[in-house]
């Protein structure tokens, strides 16, 4: 080569974005596709949250439990108290971004023994997250259920509910593994589907019935259907109406590794989906129970049975399969999620047969056995549902007590840390402590009422196990913690070096 001859250029690499270099600062490579955007992030939990799901689904503990009142004021208080733990989760989420999210957080936040904080923290957010995707999709199940009982007189049952759970819950797997972009498109639609479907759903009960509930019984009336005398006890037991309904809007979370400007969209989806779901949640709740015709017959068949009996048989099935359309999509994010959070926590070790569960599938870049574990862990956790009436109403309780207490032990790590605690772009300035404080009591306190039983008599058919749940998973957890653990996780582990991270990232990119 003469000096008058150009040189062949070289081609340099791609300057990392601002979300890379944070992620590589955490110790993780760019493994998942960043694509989505901000309302993409806040669409998944919103959609996890699903109005349309957590309300109608769980409708009848809130008519067993208090009634009208409860249903109404329980809602909003509920709400309240929730926005707080959402805020206060939020404010760690923009420090943090990694799709490990909340026992990542624990981990960097814990003074001391930050690989115990990271290992029960995750722990309890692994069985939350398969309670609350049992949860969803056996409702979604039990509420198509007398749908397809008027169509093709596929009788309601435990069995036949627990058949339609199955299905779902496999087609809900097949569609994450594989319709990879169609997941993200539908989780875009299902924000519209739930805005509108809530706005047609009370329109309808609205204007289409003949008769109206006062407002004196949709705001001030009692019942107590739960066999307890006392009706206070009664009533804190039907505020697990709304405080299952709200959850699962950690998923903004760990979706950050997938989202763009993830400090602050992260923390934004959490915080906002929590607050629109509030507002749409009260609005469907007044129309519905407003539109009761006979409360007995609503206690036994629940917002289907009203949607029939005040609309009229046809239009009635319209908002039972606009409500279950809402519920499809609710159930297909939470395997998201729940899949995402798997992946996680098994890429640091923390899981049985880890590497199996955090392998990518390269060509769709997705943890596609960890969506089959998700999958299979929530199977198992709604089998008693083929026997138990409360099965429903145990899973609900067990999401409940998994995901608020991983959702407040960051929280609470962060408070003592104070001063220490770096602020990411998002944060709450001085609302930080007395925001915190309030969310950390309040978990406290709904993690031992959801394990207390909740109808009376106690027998085989009403009998919450959620407690056993619970404890035959932490349990476990904790034995495998003194026995083994101990000696060898030691929190989230870091990838590798700079050069390492790319290497990683260049073997993705080459498929």
């Amino acid at each position: 080569m003469t000096l008058d001859e150009p040189t062949a250029s070289v081609p340099s690499p791609p300057t990392p974005s601002d979300d890379e270099k944070r992620l590589h600062e955490l110790g993780y490579a760019q493994e998942l596709s960043r694509t989505m955007s901000g309302f993409s992030n806040f669409a998944v939990s919103f959609t996890i949250i699903s109005v349309l799901t957590g309300c109608l689904t769980s409708y009848t503990i809130g008519l067993k439990g208090g009634g009208p009142v409860v249903i109404t004021w329980g809602w909003l208080f509920v709400g309240a108290m929730t926005l707080l733990v959402a805020l206060a989760m939020a404010e760690v989420c923009s420090s943090y971004p990694t799709a490990g999210g909340l026992y990542y957080w624990a981990a960097k936040l814990a003074p001391s023994r930050a690989a115990a904080w990271a290992w029960f923290t995750g722990w309890f957010n692994f069985i939350g997250q398969v309670a609350v995707t049992a949860g969803i999709i056996y409702g979604s199940a039990a509420f198509l259920n007398p749908l397809l009982d008027l169509w093709f007189g596929f009788s309601v049952s435990l069995g036949h509910t627990f058949l339609l759970f199955a299905v779902i819950l496999v087609v809900h797997a097949l569609l994450n593994q594989f319709g990879v972009r169609l997941v993200s498109l539908l989780g875009d639609i299902s924000v519209w589907w739930h805005v509108v479907g809530v706005a047609v759903v009370v329109a309808v009960l609205v204007f289409k019935p003949e008769h109206h509930q006062s407002a004196s019984f949709v705001f001030t009336e009692f019942r107590n259907e739960t066999g307890w005398q006392y009706g206070a006890y009664a009533a804190l037991i039907g505020l697990l109406l709304s405080q299952y309904t709200l959850t699962g809007y950690d998923a903004s979370a760990h979706m950050t590794e997938e989202t763009r400007d993830a400090a602050r969209s992260g923390p934004k989806g959490i915080v906002n989906s929590v607050l629109i779901s509030i507002v749409a949640g009260w609005v469907l709740l007044l129309g519905v129970t407003f539109a009761i015709q006979d409360y007995a017959g609503a206690v036994t068949d629940g917002p289907a049975g009203i949607f029939t009996s005040a609309a009229g048989q046809k239009t009635g099935e319209l908002l039972i399969v606009i409500s279950f359309v809402a519920q499809f999509f609710c159930g297909m994010a939470s395997v998201t999620a729940n899949s995402r959070m798997i992946y996680a926590f098994s890429r640091d070790g923390a899981l049985p047969f880890s590497r199996l569960w955090h392998s990518i599938n390269k060509r769709t870049r997705t943890p596609t056995n960890a969506i089959w574990l998700a999958a299979g862990g929530a199977f198992v956790l709604a089998l008693p549902g083929l026997w138990n009436t409360t099965a429903y109403l145990a899973v609900t309780s067990v999401a409940v007590i998994g995901l608020y207490i991983a959702y407040v032990i960051p929280t609470f790590l962060r408070l003592r840390q104070g001063d220490r605690f770096e602020a990411g772009p998002w944060n709450l300035g001085r609302w930080s402590r007395p925001i915190g404080i309030t969310a950390v009591v309040w978990v406290v306190f709904i993690a031992v009422l959801f394990m207390l039983p909740p109808a009376s008599p106690i027998t085989r058919d009403s009998f919450n196990y959620s407690p056993i749940a619970v404890l035959v998973v932490l349990g476990g957890a904790a034995l495998w913690w003194v026995v083994s653990a101990r000696k060898w996780f030691t929190g989230p582990k870091v990838q590798g070096s700079a050069a390492e991270l790319a290497a990683i990232e260049d073997d993705l990119k080459s498929v």
